[in-house]
C-alpha cells in the first residue's frame, strides 16, 4: 500500500507533524481559516466520503494536509493514491512514447478509479487543450461515481475553469476550505522583519554550543555562525545555507538582517512563499502596488535575504518568477542570502547552477538537527561538562 500510494518521502507529512494553527511565519501566524481546513481534513481522514477541496496560497500547508489524510488512511490499512496534477499529466504524456513500460489506459484507469485519490496543486491556467480535456475526463468520472477525492489548489475555486468549478462547488458532494493570508502590507513595510520573533534573532543569542550535539555537529554549527557573521560585516557575494527545519538557518539569516539594520544599511528579508503571494496580490484591482514596482524593488535591493527557498509549490509561474529574480541578482552580483531545506539537486537547475557558482557563492550545509528537540532532552551533568570542555579546547 505504501508503494501504491506514491507518497515516497511525503510519508513524513502527517497530522502529528502539523501545527493546527498553520505554519507560523516568523512567530506571527498570518494564516486565516487554517484551523477550519485542519479540522475538516481530520474529519475527512476518519470518514473519506465525497470530495474535500482545499485552496490557499503557496506554502500555507495544503499539501501537508492532503498527505496527512493519505498517511492516516494507510495507517488503517486503507489504500490512498497521491499525485501532483503536473506530474500526472507528464506521466500520461510519457505513455505515448514507444519505450513506455506503462500503457496509457492502464495508468489513467488506475487514477480514475483509485478508492481515495489526492490531486495536489490543481490549476487550469497553464494547461494545453489536451491537458484540460484529460483533467475534465478524470474529474467527471470521479464526480459521476462519487469516488472519494482530495483536491488542493492555490487558485480560488470560483476562478477555475467553469467545467472544473461546477464539480467543486456541488454542495452535496464537496466540502471546500479556503485558507487565506492577511492582506499584504504597504510597500514600505513589505518583508518579514516586522515579526517579533525575527526581530529578536541576533548573533548574540544564537546558541551553537547546544548540549545534545555531537562534537562534529557543534563544530559545524559554530562554523555556520562564523560564516554568517563574516557575511553580515561585509555583505558581498552569495551565502546559501542548507539544512533541515530547525537547524538554525533562519536565525542566522535574520541575525544578518538585524545586524545590517542596526548598522543603518539597507537589507530586505522575506520568506519566499510570502514573496510569491505579494507578487500575485499586485494583479488584484484593489492592489495599491504595481507588479513592476514591487518586483523591481526586490530584484535590485542591495542585500536580499530569501528564507525557505524551495518549499513553495513549483508552478510554472512561480518557477519563472524565481528564476528571473535569481538570474538578475546573479548577473548584477548583488549580495544575497538564501536558506533552504532542499538539496541543490532538488532545486531547478537554472537556479541551482547559479547558487553553486564558486566565483560568487558560498554554500554551507548545516548538519545540526532541529533545535526544538533540545527541549525534550535533559542532559545529565557529567556529559554536559564533557561536551563543554571539548568545545573550549576546540
Amino acid at each position: 500500500m505504501q508503494q501504491y500510494s506514491n507518497l515516497g518521502s511525503l510519508s513524513r507529512l502527517t497530522f502529528d507533524t502539523l501545527v493546527p494553527e498553520g505554519r507560523p511565519q516568523g512567530g506571527n501566524d498570518t494564516l486565516l481559516n487554517f484551523d477550519e481546513a485542519y479540522n475538516g481534513a481530520i474529519e475527512f481522514a476518519q470518514n473519506p466520503e465525497g470530495w474535500l477541496v482545499i485552496s490557499g496560497p503557496n506554502g500555507c500547508g495544503k499539501t501537508h494536509l492532503s498527505c496527512a489524510i493519505a498517511n492516516y488512511r494507510l495507517q488503517l490499512s486503507e489504500p490512498a493514491f497521491y499525485i501532483g496534477v503536473a506530474d500526472l499529466l507528464d506521466h500520461l504524456r510519457s505513455t505515448f512514447h514507444p519505450d513506455s513500460e506503462v500503457e496509457y489506459d492502464v495508468l489513467f484507469e488506475q487514477v480514475k478509479n483509485a478508492p481515495l485519490l489526492i490531486l495536489d496543486d490543481l490549476t487550469t491556467t497553464f494547461y494545453s487543450g489536451w491537458a484540460k480535456e484529460k483533467l475534465e475526463q478524470l474529474l467527471n468520472h470521479r464526480f459521476n461515481n462519487r469516488l472519494s477525492t482530495v483536491i488542493t489548489t492555490y487558485i480560488p475555486v470560483e476562478e477555475l475553469d467553469e467545467a472544473v468549478q461546477g464539480h467543486l462547488q456541488d454542495p452535496d458532494l464537496c466540502k471546500v476550505y479556503r485558507i487565506k493570508r492577511k492582506s499584504a502590507p504597504p510597500l514600505e513595510r513589505l518583508g518579514n522583519m516586522e515579526f517579533e520573533l525575527l526581530k529578536q534573532m541576533s548573533f548574540d543569542n544564537f546558541d551553537y554550543k547546544r548540549v545534545n550535539l555531537s562534537a562534529e555537529e557543534r563544530q559545524n554549527l559554530e562554523q555556520a555562525y562564523r560564516i554568517a557573521g563574516d557575511f553580515a560585516r561585509s555583505p558581498n557575494g552569495w551565502l546559501v545555507l542548507l539544512g533541515d527545519n530547525g537547524c538554525g538557518k533562519t536565525h542566522l539569516a535574520a541575525a544578518i538582517a538585524n545586524y545590517l539594520k542596526a548598522a543603518g544599511k539597507p537589507v530586505f528579508f522575506i520568506i519566499v512563499t510570502d514573496l510569491l503571494d505579494y507578487l500575485r496580490s499586485t494583479f488584484s484591482p484593489e492592489s495599491r502596488i504595481s507588479y513592476d514596482t514591487l518586483f523591481e524593488k526586490v530584484k535590485s535591493t542591495s542585500v536580499l535575504i530569501l528564507d525557505d527557498f524551495g518549499e513553495q509549490s513549483a508552478t510554472p509561474w512561480a518557477q519563472e518568477k524565481l528564476y528571473q529574480l535569481i538570474n538578475y541578482r546573479y548577473n548584477a552580483r548583488l549580495a544575497t542570502v538564501v536558506t533552504t531545506c532542499s538539496s541543490l539537486d532538488e532545486i531547478e537547475s537554472r537556479i541551482s547552477s547559479r547558487m553553486m557558482d564558486p566565483s560568487l557563492s558560498l554554500v554551507f550545509n548545516i548538519v545540526a538537527p532541529d533545535y526544538r528537540g533540545d527541549r525534550k532532552i535533559t542532559p545529565v551533568a557529567k556529559p554536559a561538562r564533557k561536551y563543554g570542555s571539548k568545545n573550549r579546547s576546540a
